[in-house]
C-alpha cells in the first residue's frame, strides 16, 4: 500500500488594480480609516504628516488638451518579499524585528508593541507606505462608536502601516475551523478597500491558488527570472498589461496594476531598461 504525503501549501495574499476602472474616488482610502481605526490630528492641515495606508496618486501622460489623459493610482503597502522570499526591505533593516513576513500569507505584519520608533523601515521602503505616529491618535467627539473592536489603536511613537486587512484573514480562519475545513474561501477574506471601491477595480485573493480571481488575472510565474541587472524577479507576471511598482527593484512586490494603456505602465516602472528617463514619455509627446 502506498503512502501519500501531502505538503502543506502556503498561500501568498495579494491584490491586482485596474487603472483603466479606477476614478480616484478615494472610497478606498474610507474604507481603510475606517476599518483599520487609523487616527486623526488636532490639525488636519499638514498632509505631510497625514496616516493614510491606502493613497491615490495621480500622475498624467504630459500632454496637453485634447491629448491629455489621467490616470489614478492606489497604494496601499506592497508587501514586498524582495529577492529571497521573505526579506522585503522594511524586514531586512527592522533592529527590533517589529515587522515579519509570514511565510504562511505573504503579509509583510506590523507588531506595534515591539516597535520603539527608529524608523529604519521607513527609510527603506521605496513606496513611502509606512507612517510615523508623532502623536497619540485623537477621535473627536462621537467618532470613538466607529472604531473597529478588530483593530487596536496605535500609540505615539511608532510605525504603521497596511496590513491588508489581517484581522479578517484571522476571523475568516477561525470561521473555518469552525466549519471543519482547512482552506480560508476566497469571499471569506476580502480587504475593505476592495468591497469598498465602487467600480471593481480592485481584486483580492490568493496568488498561489489558480482558483482565485487574483490569480487568472496576473498569471505570475512560478520560476525566477533575472533582468539585466541582474536581481531575481518572483512572481512576474505573463499578463502583457499588468505591471509592479518600481519592479526593477527586485522588491517582489504582492500589489499588480492592470492598465492597457503602455505609458502608464512605463511610469509604474519609471522607465524601461533599455530607455533613458527623460525618454519615458517620448513616443506620447511624438503625436
Amino acid at each position: 500500500m502506498k503512502q501519500e504525503h501531502t505538503q502543506h501549501r502556503s498561500k501568498r495574499y495579494g491584490m491586482v488594480i485596474d487603472l483603466d476602472k479606477c476614478t480616484g474616488c478615494g472610497a478606498c482610502m474610507v474604507a481603510c480609516f475606517s476599518e483599520n481605526n487609523v487616527p486623526f490630528k488636532k490639525d488636519e492641515t499638514d498632509k505631510r504628516l497625514s496616516i493614510t495606508w491606502m493613497k491615490v496618486y495621480r500622475i498624467d501622460n504630459g500632454r496637453d488638451f485634447p491629448n491629455n489623459q489621467v490616470c489614478y493610482i492606489p497604494r496601499p503597502c506592497q508587501h514586498c518579499a524582495g529577492q529571497h522570499e521573505g526579506h522585503s526591505p522594511c524586514v531586512s533593516v527592522c533592529p527590533a524585528t517589529a515587522t515579519d513576513y509570514s511565510r504562511e500569507t505573504g503579509i509583510v505584519s506590523q507588531i506595534y508593541t515591539r516597535c520603539f520608533g527608529c524608523r529604519y523601515c521607513m527609510g527603506a521602503c521605496p513606496y513611502h507606505a509606512r507612517y510615523f505616529n508623532w502623536w497619540d491618535p485623537v477621535w473627536p467627539e462621537g467618532m470613538e462608536k466607529y472604531l473597529s473592536p478588530n483593530v487596536s489603536p496605535r500609540m505615539r511613537g511608532v510605525v504603521e502601516k497596511c496590513s491588508f486587512c489581517f484581522h479578517r484573514y484571522q476571523l475568516a480562519r477561525d470561521k473555518a475551523y469552525a466549519n471543519r475545513r482547512k482552506d480560508v474561501k476566497e469571499a471569506d477574506y476580502q480587504t475593505a478597500c476592495t468591497q469598498a471601491c465602487p467600480a471593481g477595480a480592485i481584486t483580492f485573493g490568493d496568488l498561489n491558488n489558480p482558483g482565485h480571481a487574483v490569480h487568472q488575472i496576473v498569471k505570475p510565474n512560478d520560476h525566477v527570472v533575472k533582468n539585466k541587472a541582474g536581481i531575481s524577479i518572483i512572481g512576474k507576471s505573463q499578463n502583457p498589461n499588468v505591471f509592479r511598482m518600481l519592479e526593477r527593484l527586485g522588491t517582489n512586490t504582492k500589489v499588480y496594476y492592470l492598465s492597457s494603456r503602455e505609458w502608464v505602465r512605463k511610469a509604474g516602472d519609471n522607465y524601461i531598461a533599455d530607455e533613458k528617463p527623460e525618454d519615458m514619455f517620448a513616443e506620447q509627446k511624438k503625436h
